[in-house]
């Protein structure tokens, strides 16, 4: 009897890590099954389409860019800014029919959204950035509730990068000189903008537009239509 208590207790000894292995694995099994999906958005424009994904880290506006995407919102807005080496602006929803001689680019959903400035997401080429709130008495802690920014950029060498880290008082990590210096991006803007989103593919069409003719305004003299919808995973 006491033989057969001394086995059964090297047995339940021998099986104690391995039910708590497994047990640990099933906590993180659940654990990942709670954290959402990064969705995915498609940019549809006459110059071809951007799919962009969209990061849980901005939970504020990866919400408010989706419940706006799926309502319409963004079917056929314009892209109403386009400025070389440095991104392209769209979503304001008054420049829906629109010629590129009209008077608009401040116009929004109605309400704005407090800025969500994270460590670790800044503006590379094709991050995805809320437009800053523009005109007299504009707020700069927050964001256009609709409209939206890709970053095009431009590359920068290492003294350049060293030069701006003095100025705007950043320190770029290895991972964003190199990303500065290889794809391009605006570091001038490091940790002043909510960026909320990347490309992953289409580069190449925010280079088409950034390419356009613009007027003194940046304004393009051709129009450039978007319409944002949601890719089902």
């Amino acid at each position: 009897m006491k033989k057969r208590s001394a086995i059964s207790l090297v047995i339940a000894l021998f099986m104690m890590p391995i039910v708590l292995f497994a047990q640990q694995n099933k906590e993180k099994t659940a654990a990942s099954s709670n954290t959402p999906k990064e969705q995915l958005v498609l940019i549809s424009t006459n110059f071809g389409d951007i799919q962009v994904r969209l990061y849980n880290e901005t939970p504020l506006h990866r919400d408010n860019f989706i419940r706006l995407v799926k309502s319409g919102f963004y079917t056929d807005l314009l892209f109403h800014s386009v400025v070389k080496n440095f991104g392209i602006t769209g979503g304001d929803p008054e420049s829906r029919g629109s010629q590129p001689w009209d008077p608009f680019g401040n116009g929004g959903p109605g309400y704005n959204l407090p800025a969500e400035v994270k460590t670790g997401l800044y503006p590379k080429k094709g991050a995805l950035v809320a437009a800053p709130l523009r005109g007299e008495g504009a707020n700069a802690g927050e964001t256009n509730g609709s409209q939206i920014m890709l970053v095009q950029g431009t590359t920068y060498s290492d003294a350049v990068l060293n030069t701006m880290e003095t100025r705007y008082h950043v320190t770029f990590s290895e991972k964003q000189r190199q990303d500065y210096k290889t794809i391009g991006g605006n570091p001038m803007q490091d940790g002043k903008c909510t960026v909320f989103g990347e490309v992953v593919s289409g580069l190449d069409v925010i280079d088409k537009i950034a390419s356009v003719k613009t007027n003194s305004s940046e304004r393009p003299l051709e129009v450039i239509k978007m319409t944002i919808s949601l890719i089902s995973k």
